[in-house]
């Protein structure tokens, strides 16, 4: 299964240029789809009434909070240390008391985040999920949050976080989800004698 990242840039990557830092989430974004894609007429579900369980949701946030411990094994600063533990943990919670439907952002809102110009980068700007330097990367692909600290991260780190728990991971702000708009009762006059000018 092609990346984000190799979609984007149109380009395949063999498993070796996938070392260092960087994981593979392609069972990440299997279940995901699985959990993610409503029934269809083109796409239906074996079975019509089904429909994700909290078990479902916490095996995702346990694909996710692997990775994130696989980062966490060769963790270069003890910021990143620190700050993979504050995600694993976080990820913890909800293993352990599920959510029933996933909150995070679409993917159209992921798809949709402002990219990074290369030329805005600077030679020591990194990461802070995989903490591997932007420009390092020939097709780096670094998108800003729309959070208060516009954060920074490379698009194949902080996807998957953004898609399960829709906020940002430095600030927490949430990210992308849909207001709901409360139901405002058309308060019409009882008698309809009025009339508006």
């Amino acid at each position: 299964m092609a990346t984000q990242y190799e979609l984007e840039h149109n380009v395949k990557f063999t498993e070796s240029r996938r070392a260092g830092r960087r994981v593979d989430m392609a069972s990440f974004f299997s279940l995901l789809n699985q959990l993610d894609e409503p029934a269809t007429t083109q796409n239906p579900h074996n079975n019509p009434h089904a429909t994700p369980t909290p078990v479902d949701t916490a095996a995702l946030f346990r694909l996710l909070q692997s990775q994130m411990q696989t980062l966490l094994t060769t963790a270069p600063t003890t910021d990143n240390r620190s700050f993979l533990e504050d995600l694993i943990n976080s990820l913890e919670e909800d293993i352990h008391d599920p959510p029933t439907r996933l909150q995070g952002a679409s993917q159209e809102f992921v798809d949709m985040l402002d990219r990074v110009n290369r030329k805005k980068l600077d030679k020591e700007d990194d990461c802070a999920i995989c903490k591997v330097p932007y420009l390092e990367d020939e097709y780096c692909l670094v998108v800003e949050l729309p959070c208060k600290g516009k954060h920074r991260f490379d698009l194949e780190c902080v996807g998957p976080w953004l898609r399960s728990k829709g906020t940002c991971p430095m600030c927490r702000e949430e990210m992308g989800r849909k207001k709901e708009v409360p139901n405002v009762e058309d308060d019409e006059e009882e008698d309809g004698d009025m009339m508006y000018a």
